[in-house]
């Protein structure tokens, strides 16, 4: 299948070569004046540019990454009769007012889209309670490189370091994280915390390690490349991640880091949180605990310690469950027939 790529953000306005969709200057005057001081997102010079667009080119279907992008361009491949299809990632299904901005949009883009797509079943339920139809959901989640993040040697006994990789943001704990570690450094004072990433929650998160008396304990390299992150993993015993729904409503899709660490046959310690009760198997590839049970976190985390070759067998496992259901040959492949199955609905009803 032929692809044509369009750029843009949240509505496409760009053409593969970088040149404006919009045809002619006193267009792009109107749709910026439309869209910077009236504020208005239904501006038609934009979607009579993508329709010209799309009937020029001949485009079989279009793949609207993020549930805002599918909204926003779904009136567009209606009129070119062009088949879509909307991949839904995280916050555009959770993110209370993402959800109440782009409402109204939703429903009318989840009547004319061929297929819709989420990357967890908590996923795919909040989809449907949006007023996705049930027979147009399709589970796919994401998939990850399993030679570049693979197992360094069968080990059981890494290091006694934990390691989590990941954005400071609400979502994803970082403070808890770091209270379990200081009620796991009580039992185990040997043990290290590795947290690799940036984002708003970085600072404090720091402070906090300052503040708990355990900042030599706590290493914060900032972000960094997927090939030093494959090699941290590699380094450590145990990948952890404390993912709760903060009060926007925020949550996540399914972790990629979460899937890579299992790839590289790491126990994971996490929460039982959207797409994780999928990626980790609970007592056997790693352990699950209740957001904000910062209590059972640091349990689990010893418990992890105190076993290596429990630990090394859930890594094995975690490794095995990666390879039959997250990688990303299969997952792409089940992407494309997604694709290919809303081009023959198309002309099977033409």
């Amino acid at each position: 299948m032929e692809k044509k790529i369009l750029y843009g953000g949240v509505f496409p306005l760009y053409k593969e070569d970088g040149s404006f969709l919009i045809p002619t200057f006193w267009g792009i005057a109107s749709y910026l004046f439309q869209k910077r001081a009236l504020k208005k997102r239904d501006i038609p010079v934009r979607t009579k540019a993508l329709v010209s667009y799309l009937r020029k080119e001949k485009v079989d279907v279009v793949l609207a990454e993020y549930g805002t992008t599918g909204a926003m361009v779904a009136e567009a491949c209606k009129l070119a009769d062009v088949p879509l299809v909307i991949h839904f990632h995280g916050a555009d299904a959770h993110h209370h007012s993402t959800i109440n901005e782009y409402q109204d949009w939703y429903r009318r883009a989840f009547q004319y889209a061929s297929t819709i797509i989420g990357v967890s079943n908590d996923m795919i339920n909040s989809l449907q309670r949006l007023g996705a139809p049930r027979e147009k959901l399709v589970l796919n989640p994401y998939g990850i490189n399993t030679e570049r993040f693979a197992p360094a040697h069968e080990n059981t006994n890494r290091s006694n370091s934990f390691l989590f990789v990941g954005r400071f943001v609400s979502k994803k704990s970082p403070q808890t994280t770091i209270k379990a570690f200081y009620e796991v450094l009580k039992r185990s004072p040997e043990a290290r915390l590795i947290m690799a990433g940036g984002g708003p929650l970085l600072e404090e998160s720091k402070t906090l390690t300052q503040e708990l008396g355990i900042a030599d304990k706590v290493n914060f390299p900032g972000v960094l490349p997927s090939d030093e992150i494959s090699q941290l993993l590699k380094q450590s015993c145990c990948f952890v991640q404390h993912s709760v729904t903060p009060p926007d409503g925020d949550m996540e899709g399914t972790p990629n880091t979460i899937l890579e660490a299992a790839a590289a046959a790491l126990p994971v310690v996490s929460t039982r949180h959207a797409g994780i009760k999928e990626a980790v198997i609970e007592g056997k590839t790693g352990y699950l605990v209740d957001e904000y049970d910062t209590t059972g976190m640091a349990e689990k985390m010893v418990a992890i310690l105190s076993s290596p070759e429990q630990a090394a067998e859930m890594g094995r496992e975690g490794r095995k469950h990666i390879m039959q259901n997250y990688t990303l040959s299969d997952r792409i492949a089940r992407l494309n027939a997604i694709l290919e199955e809303a081009i023959a609905k198309k002309h099977n009803h033409s």
